[in-house]
């Protein structure tokens, strides 16, 4: 072989090895990316096949190495009747879902006004001690699901399922609510620095915790493909026997409006005065008695004048 014929033939090999390396490049940047949306677009799939209505509870499949424990968080204070009739519901409701549950009553004691964000925020930093949990449900004591299609499943890291949708609650139909029964993971509840302190009184701590999810990337279940949906809750609420507290004193009124990116689960300050069992018809929870402390620098409006 001459020269020039073995060069030409050098050429040629190296233009053969250039076309094997891109197109193995172009063949490894097609693969599924562990990192990217399909992953999300998975963990949502699975979700939503677990919220599909008409399934029986033997469907709901728990995939997890070891089998997923809710913790029940209820911020509470003077609702006795509503208790009465939510323990043993809530612990029949669970149970005919196979949900491995636990129910924890989280009762401000102290003298301040309620704070609903705030005592959720004790009863998660109580469960997270007992090492077991490894999601919640922020739950209202007096909204009461009552269509078994409704349930309460493990929504996965990166997602919060509200169960209490605004297509479904008796009274709050707004996109951005999340109140009333919203279930997220240990892990992005700690994540997002739990909820907001600030809120003394009634309302507005959800809607300041759906911007925290928003803000950190957790996107939002809700159930679909409920029949029914009238029919979906029972809120046993008296507006006449419980007066809410909407009263606005010193500049709550401006403070509660805006993005609260100092205060949660790092600052929480709180003395536990008891903890005990309690059983309810038989259907167990405990409770928690709480005295909650606070800053009044930060939120004079714990106490109006």
């Amino acid at each position: 072989m001459s020269l020039r014929g073995f060069k030409t033939q050098k050429w040629l090999l190296r233009i053969i090895a250039l076309f094997f390396v891109i197109l193995l490049y172009f063949l490894v940047i097609s693969l599924p990316n562990s990192n990217s949306d399909s992953c999300d677009c998975s963990t949502r799939a699975r979700v939503q096949h677990l919220l599909y209505a008409g399934e029986s509870k033997n469907d709901i499949v728990d995939d997890s190495p070891q089998r997923n424990h809710l913790a029940v968080i209820v911020p509470f204070r003077n609702r006795f009747e509503e208790l009465m009739e939510f323990v043993p519901h809530m612990h029949s409701f669970l149970s005919n879902q196979s949900v491995k549950h636990e129910i924890f009553i989280i009762n401000q004691n102290d003298d301040f006004r309620f704070n609903r964000a705030s005592l959720i925020n004790v009863g998660f930093v109580h469960i997270q001690s007992l090492e077991k949990f490894d999601y919640i449900v922020m739950h209202d004591v007096d909204l009461l699901p009552v269509n078994p299609q409704l349930k309460y499943v493990h929504p996965g890291d990166g997602f919060a399922l509200h169960i209490a949708s605004p297509k479904l609650h008796p009274k709050y139909h707004y996109e951005t609510f999340v109140g009333g029964i919203l279930v997220i993971t240990v892990n992005d509840f700690k994540k997002l620095n739990g909820l907001s302190n600030k809120y003394w009184g009634w309302g507005l701590e959800d809607d300041e915790f759906y911007q925290r999810m928003k803000q950190g990337g957790i996107k939002l279940l809700r159930p679909e493909n409920v029949t029914e949906t009238a029919n979906c809750f029972r809120h046993v609420h008296d507006s006449k026997k419980r007066v809410r507290d909407h009263k606005k004193c010193f500049d709550q009124k401006t403070a509660s409006r805006k993005r609260d990116r100092i205060t949660g689960l790092s600052d929480l300050s709180y003395r536990i005065d008891s903890i005990s069992s309690l059983q309810i018809d038989a259907a167990p929870a405990t409770l928690l008695n709480v005295f909650l402390n606070c800053n009044k620098t930060l939120t004079p409006w714990c106490s109006c004048p």
